[in-house]
């Protein structure tokens, strides 16, 4: 009896300590804050949006960060306070700024009705403009999130708000539409497959037409009030998306599970150049952008390759050079929104990289100090342009561009004597150009696709584990070709975005095209650092659909992937060839037809050429050779 006394009184203290430091940051922001929570903020059609506004006591004007998402960041959940927001409210004011965190229309307790890359460009310009125009505000408006919470920033930025002053994007690929070779239209395509992330997201994300909503009008006391025991987050079902990903048609995967009803059903119909995708809030490239920007980008995230193109994009293209000037960048080896957990022992996937942390809240506030309080702090003399991470040698570099000036582009040739399929075969990489085809040989069937191990992904429930993976045991099967050097006579490092050309040939109208590239180490382990994939009637632009015929060899160049990775010496840099990297991304059924509702495929025989005449390779970017 008094050990289940004394157990019961460890459990009421502990709870106890849960409770005062909850209590405790409610106090602190109480003491220093005005607390403004439930701000009904009107969009110009009269749609409020639901806004939580945290500033500092006085009279003082101060600058503001702002931040905008469709997720819940409500004060409580299921009656209970939580305290995520609340930190981050805390930090902001201690430093003397306000913080401003606001739903998407149609999110929470917003009002209108919400589209997923939808949201009205106007919505983001118009908050800047109440925001800007309180007696508390100083003007100046510096944007921040990660993910969906990043995703509108970009498209805003090119409205050029007086008061959007700058601009902190990370893990932004969701709002990138059309940037050069990528037509991601928001990480819905790569290459024109598409990428089944939004399947399983859009499942516990989505609103449901039939869902109960608050009645329009209701005055911002009833929502403190009603904040605190009904916060209008809806309680998915666990679904198990190793398997729900499988459904065919994939147009049905969500009503498959039972789940909600919403946007997912149009979206997955459009094409890659459907001209909704220019109607909401992505960013493409023919749209102006003039602001100060800190990008953060992680290897291992689902869009590094597309947000280093950003990147690019706006050093190259911007009107004025100041904004040129102004562009910094940090690339992190870690999972897509992770930057923060990097530990002394950095494991991503099951590969380690050593000490990985970087001093991210330390330059997220000089960045805002220099811009939004004008603090000269120096840190656009004292950062460099771009910090990124090596992985192998496991360091963090700086360069002045993206990628290193220093990298040279070096091509290595696909070569076999015909049988490179599996690890087991003759496949080789060299610098060779090979004289004679002997064309590899595999077939892919779309109801027994290569399974998706590790890699760049995101919000895929248990349907993948992201990150650097031993790809030995998959590289044992017969539809995968596996292209390996020599082992290296000396460390190399491969930093930049690496280009493949391939040369295919099939007896079917259309199919994919996936490639990864590898890291062998001497023991067999073979990590992989990035993935891409093309839909081959799209090799010819996302225009237009061009199929195949029998007997005829067509040139595909697969979308640029991109690492900073130290082969070391003795290390083997490999690529593996397939038609499949499901449920990374869809399935091709081979047919030529929507894929979207198709219920059944056909086996491709699939063939890769490599000669004088069909030069495939793979081009390397290579420091320090």
């Amino acid at each position: 009896m008094k050990k289940k006394i004394y157990f019961v009184l460890i459990l009421v203290i502990s709870f106890g300590k849960i409770s005062a430091q909850e209590k405790s940051i409610l106090e602190r922001l109480d003491e220093i804050a005005v607390i403004d929570q439930k701000v009904m903020m009107p969009m110009r059609d009269g749609v409020r949006l639901s806004t939580d506004i945290y500033r500092p006591k006085g009279d003082q004007p101060v600058p503001i960060i702002f931040s905008r998402t469709p997720y819940n960041f409500n004060s409580y959940r299921d009656g209970e306070l939580v305290t995520r927001t609340l930190q981050s409210a805390l930090e902001a004011v201690e430093k003397g700024y306000a913080y401003v965190v606001q739903n998407e229309r149609g999110r929470f307790f917003s009002e209108g009705d919400w589209d997923i890359l939808g949201t009205p460009l106007t919505d983001g310009y118009d908050a800047m403009d109440w925001m800007s125009s309180q007696t508390w505000s100083n003007g100046k408006i510096g944007t921040i999130g990660c993910s969906s919470t990043a995703e509108w920033q970009m498209a805003v930025a090119a409205l050029d708000h007086p008061a959007h002053t700058a601009l902190i994007p990370q893990g932004f690929g969701a709002g990138v539409g059309r940037i050069g070779d990528y037509y991601e239209q928001g990480n819905w395509y790569r290459g024109g497959a598409g990428q089944m992330l939004f399947t399983t997201w859009l499942y516990s994300t989505q609103h449901d037409p039939m869902a109960p909503r608050l009645p329009e009008g209701i005055a911002q006391e009833d929502l403190q009030r009603l904040q605190k025991f009904y916060d209008m987050a809806p309680r998915y079902p666990r679904v198990d998306w190793k398997e729900g990903l499988k459904h065919l048609p994939i147009q049905d995967i969500i009503k498959n599970v039972n789940g909600p009803k919403g946007i997912y059903e149009e979206m997955i119909t459009r094409k890659p150049n459907d001209p909704k995708w220019y109607e909401g809030g992505l960013f493409h490239d023919d749209m102006p952008f003039e602001k100060p920007g800190f990008w953060f980008v992680s290897w291992y995230d689902v869009a590094s390759s597309p947000n280093l193109a950003m990147y690019n994009h706006i050093i190259k293209n911007a009107k004025n050079q100041a904004t040129k000037d102004n562009q910094y960048l940090v690339i992190a080896p870690t999972l897509h929104c992770a930057f923060t957990r990097a530990t002394d022992d950095t494991i991503v996937g099951e590969r380690s990289l050593g000490d990985a942390r970087l001093n991210y809240n330390e330059l997220t506030y000089a960045w805002f100090d220099f811009w939004l309080k004008q603090d000269d702090n120096q840190v656009k003399k004292d950062m460099p342009k771009v910090q990124y991470f090596t992985m192998g040698s496991n360091v963090w570099q700086s360069s002045d561009t993206w990628p290193p000036k220093e990298a040279k582009m070096t091509t290595f040739y696909l070569d076999s004597k015909g049988n490179a399929n599996s690890r087991l075969g003759d496949g080789t990489l060299t610098k060779r150009k090979p004289n004679k085809d002997n064309p590899d040989t595999f077939t892919y069937d779309p109801m027994n696709p290569v399974t998706s191990y590790g890699g760049n992904v995101c919000c895929t429930g248990n349907a993948i584990q992201g990150g650097s993976w031993d790809q030995q045991e998959i590289e044992l099967r017969e539809d995968i070709l596996v292209y390996t050097t020599e082992p290296l006579t000396e460390g190399t490092e491969v930093t930049g975005f690496i280009q493949s050309k391939l040369y295919l040939s099939s007896d079917v109208r259309d199919t994919d095209l996936t490639i990864k590239i590898i890291d062998v180490y001497p023991d067999g382990r073979a990590y992989n650092l990035d993935e891409t994939i093309q839909r081959v009637r799209y090799r010819e632009g996302y225009e237009k659909e061009v199929f195949m015929e029998e007997g005829n060899v067509y040139e595909v160049n697969l979308t640029p992937m991109s690492t900073s990775n130290y082969f070391k010496k003795g290390h083997r840099i490999r690529i593996e060839i397939t038609s499949s990297n499901f449920p990374r991304f869809d399935r091709n059924m081979n047919t030529g037809g929507n894929t979207y509702d198709e219920t059944k495929g056909i086996i491709a025989t699939n063939k890769i050429h490599h000669s004088s005449k069909y030069p495939s390779s793979i081009t390397l970017p290579i420091v320090g050779k």
